[in-house]
């Protein structure tokens, strides 16, 4: 190859949507940020929903800031990763059915029970293998039946299958992300017609499955009028960014454990298999699939979701809001002057999270937070020991041995969480890089186009090559997270 690949990221969050022009060659990774642009859920008559047009819009100018930042304008591929779980419906002409509904809304768990009734948990995690989370796709098409809407619809499409629908026309889902759904084999890794039938859901709802690498389809005519770019193909990578985000973890072997660390924390070990037992599924383990035939092993904890709507409620009141020098004043707090746990149902929704934490901290005889600063604090030994009490499990629930715990995401840029996690797990933490998510998915493009040879260790290895990291490494006393964990039991 003459030039190094000029490749599009899509990397959607919660919070916003970026598109990110990657250049890979042979000892080159290099990410830039060409368009940033918000990503607000809506509430519209008592249901909160993504607005997924918008978040469209700003793909289609994400793209042609692409083409302009790359040389001659050309872009060599285009992938696509967000999160998990929501679907927009398309009625028999294709056209979407509504906006999705956000994981969010509190609608989904009103189908949970129905769902049991006809498949126990038990036998629901022997075929998915799933946490049970009361918004997975599973719960959410439950919910939605009995509606027109659902209905009218022939086809459900993951968020970011949907988008690459508009881009090319072609329908598919990404397996990665349909792991999510709990309407997927674990096993087979294929749909699950078994379940679906228990559960009377139309087998040809969901799309046939796409492979991490493959093409899905080229832009359309009317998409390439709209970006000024060729008929540049859209790739499937690691489309639930969570595996996206694993494949940007640039790890050595395969004694890590990681945590991808955004609004949520995943925090997991990389397995060939996944793990179906009964104390798996009691501990809310999931086995979500990855890139290159593994699966992400790993529980769902709260994240940084916590920081980030205390931060929301206190700008509202109009108190000080700049993180840096909260999490500066929560550093001089004393350790463990009050824990919570972070998976606590009740910080799941919007709302006041220091007024929750409060709540929290009075039902476990605990003195709550006197302030920002301790409030803070809280937060973050809360998520650290979180994330210890996760790492143990993964460990003693799969057999997989761990020497350093890797932290990829946006809490690589909060070096209090970094030490407090390495102090709480015994274990040097690695931090970086903050743009996994967006990196995996470049690697994963760039190999399917032959600019790199190999499988997830040659990638990472490359990461390792250009990627900044902080290494964190482990002080203060075991016991004393041993007794902060008591105070939760």
């Amino acid at each position: 190859m003459t030039r190094p690949l000029t490749l599009a990221a899509v990397d959607l969050g919660a919070s916003s949507g970026r598109v990110m022009a990657a250049r890979v060659g042979p000892g080159q990774l290099d990410l830039t940020e060409v368009h940033r642009f918000p990503n607000r859920p809506v509430r519209t008559a008592g249901t909160l929903h993504w607005d997924v047009l918008g978040l469209y819009a700003g793909v289609l100018d994400g793209l042609r800031a692409a083409g302009r930042e790359a040389d001659g304008g050309a872009v060599d591929g285009i992938g696509i990763d967000s999160w998990a779980v929501d679907v927009g419906l398309l009625d028999a002409d294709g056209a979407l059915l509504g906006n999705p509904v956000h994981y969010r809304d509190r609608r989904h768990e009103t189908a949970v029970s129905a769902v049991h009734a006809l498949v126990p948990p038990d036998e629901l995690y022997a075929v998915n293998g799933l946490q049970h989370l009361p918004f997975n796709t599973v719960f959410q098409l439950a919910a939605m039946r009995g509606t027109a809407r659902f209905a009218a619809a022939r086809q459900a499409l993951l968020v970011p299958d949907l988008l690459a629908y508009w881009l090319t026309g072609a329908r598919g889902a990404e397996v990665t992300n349909a792991s999510t759904t709990g309407l997927l084999d674990a096993t087979t890794r294929q749909w699950a017609t078994g379940l679906l039938d228990r559960l009377d859901l139309p087998r040809d709802l969901l799309p046939d499955l796409v492979q991490p690498g493959g093409e899905i389809g080229r832009l359309t005519a009317e998409v390439r009028a709209e970006t000024g770019l060729g008929e540049v193909p859209v790739l499937a990578v690691g489309s639930h960014d969570t595996a996206s985000a694993v494949v940007g973890v640039p790890a050595e072997g395969d004694r890590f454990a990681y945590v991808s660390c955004g609004t949520w924390s995943l925090v997991g070990v990389e397995l060939e298999k996944p793990v179906l037992t009964a104390a798996s599924r009691d501990a809310g383990f999931t086995n979500e699939l990855g890139v290159d035939g593994t699966v992400r092993y790993l529980h769902n904890v709260m994240g940084l979701w916590l920081l980030q709507e205390s931060l929301r409620t206190w700008a509202a009141a109009g108190l000080p809001a700049d993180l840096p020098e909260l999490l500066a004043a929560a550093a001089r707090v004393p350790a463990f002057t009050a824990v919570v746990d972070v998976d606590d149902p009740r910080f799941l929704p919007p709302g006041d999270v220091p007024s929750r934490i409060a709540l929290a901290c009075a039902a476990t005889g605990q003195a709550p937070p006197q302030g920002q600063a301790e409030t803070v604090r809280c937060i973050v030994d809360s998520l650290a020991l979180a994330y210890r009490r996760t790492v143990r499990r993964a460990v003693e629930l799969s057999g997989r041995e761990v020497d350093v715990v890797h932290v990829v995401g946006g809490g690589t840029r909060n070096a209090l969480l970094c030490q407090l996690t390495a102090d709480a797990c015994g274990l040097p933490v690695l931090a970086g890089p903050v743009e996994a998510a967006a990196l995996g998915n470049a690697l994963v493009q760039a190999r399917a186009l032959g600019g790199l040879d190999g499988g997830l260790g040659e990638m990472r290895r490359l990461l390792r090559g250009t990627q900044a990291l902080v290494e964190y490494r482990p002080s203060g006393s075991a016991a004393a997270w041993d007794a902060a964990e008591a105070r939760l039991s």
